[in-house]
């Protein structure tokens, strides 16, 4: 059964979270996303359910938000039977490191006073270069964080100021170092292509300097330019023009081309490591349909087949709690469809690949033709994109589940 996502009752999107959290199976893996609304600018491109001072008013504080998180973290740790150990944690917004160090220590507290960590839990925060700084580092090392996730997106200023970033082109890579010598073995550095006046050059500008930063791990994504952005009005008033498919598809050749001759291999279409234990273990999770609880605001969840996501405004959602509910603004149960849909979206982006298994025989007869264009390549008992087909890939997937 699917529930109407527009407008379920809310006693009935209890009802289906609840029974998801019952007998679930603590084989699967199980890992906390934790939302941080707040930002202290807001960026051109971003469309995330993010809030900066002035939006928010009076009506919000990042203290009555940390008592929220707390209440939702007590009520997952009540409802999930039997208890689930925690594999990874991911803190994202946002800006979490707005939160200052001392403010990040306190929300891995809250989870350690609610869920057992697995013995390796892996536990990355996201945080932006301008409000880092070494002593962040060392205490977030010391509280128990294992891995930092920092938005460089260019080298470049003209593209920063573009996307209306606000730290210098050196910063990210200087932050980055910061965490290393902070003891920080697994540090990424995101990256957006093709915004808006990038040029080639720029794109290799800001490879030399990934490169230079002595990070095991990046992360690259093409702009998506989002309808209510500030960049989308800009673009459909003719200001800049729209990003181009074939300078995506050139831009990313490049990223693959200098980051594999570094030693880094992709291990999802716009994801790569230096080894296997450099990967993002907690996107992982998502790749491979593990479960997820999404604490904060507008976070979304997944357990047993059972997927909820959380009301957006951080006033409403922390009222919910005061109140005694459950957060959430709206579920959905997914059918064997649904999930079969979301699998082979998801693995076929990896480059552990599509397993053979998991097609039906016409998915199978596609997957084949799809070999046969080499967009597709049979390793094993799976099927894996090609690099064309990396630069194809939601196309391979259409053509995958209906030819």
């Amino acid at each position: 059964m699917k529930v109407d996502v527009e407008a379920p009752t809310p006693e009935l999107t209890a009802q289906l979270i609840e029974g998801a959290c019952r007998d679930v199976d603590p084989e699967v893996p199980f890992g906390l996303y934790l939302h941080v609304p707040f930002c202290a600018t807001r960026c051109g491109y971003c469309d995330f359910n993010t809030y900066t001072a002035g939006e928010l008013g009076s009506s919000s504080s990042p203290e009555s938000w940390q008592e929220a998180v707390a209440a939702e973290l007590e009520s997952a740790a009540r409802l999930l039977q039997p208890k689930r150990e925690v594999s990874t944690i991911f803190v994202g917004g946002g800006t979490p490191s707005l939160l200052g160090a001392d403010g990040l220590t306190r929300l891995l507290d809250a989870v350690r006073a609610n869920f057992d960590l697995a013995p390796d839990a892996e536990v990355t925060t996201e945080s932006n270069p301008e409000s880092t700084s070494p002593e962040f580092f060392e205490k977030l090392r010391a509280a128990g964080f294992t891995r930092i996730s920092l938005g460089m997106q260019s080298a470049a200023q003209h593209v920063l100021k573009i996307l209306d970033r606000v730290h210098t082109p050196g910063r990210a890579v200087a932050a980055a170092r910061e965490a290393r010598a902070a003891g920080f073995e697994h540090v990424n550095l995101d990256l957006i292509y093709g915004t808006p006046g990038e040029t080639d050059a720029d794109l290799h500008t800001t490879l030399d300097a990934v490169l230079s930063a002595g990070v095991d791990h990046v992360s690259a994504y093409a702009l998506i330019v989002e309808d209510g952005t500030a960049l989308a009005r800009r673009i459909r008033r003719g200001e800049m023009p729209a990003p181009d498919d074939d300078v995506l598809a050139d831009r990313y050749k490049i990223l693959d081309d200098r980051l594999s001759a570094k030693g880094f291999d992709w291990y999802e279409v716009s994801n790569w490591a230096l080894d296997d234990a450099g990967a993002c273990r907690h996107n992982l999770a998502y790749w491979h349909s593990s479960d997820w609880w999404g604490i904060g605001p507008g976070a979304h969840s997944h357990v047993n087949g059972v997927r909820w996501w959380n009301v957006k405004h951080p006033a409403r959602y922390a009222q919910a709690l005061v109140d005694g509910a459950l957060p959430a603004a709206s579920s959905e149960e997914l059918t064997a469809e649904d999930r079969h849909m979301e699998s082979v979206m998801l693995t076929t982006r990896c480059r552990s690949g599509l397993p053979h298994g998991l097609l039906d025989d016409a998915e199978r007869v596609n997957a084949e033709k799809l070999c046969a264009d080499g967009l597709l390549t049979a390793t094993g008992d799976a099927y894996v994109l090609t690099d064309a087909g990396r630069l194809l890939a939601d196309g391979v997937i259409r053509r995958v589940l209906w030819g």
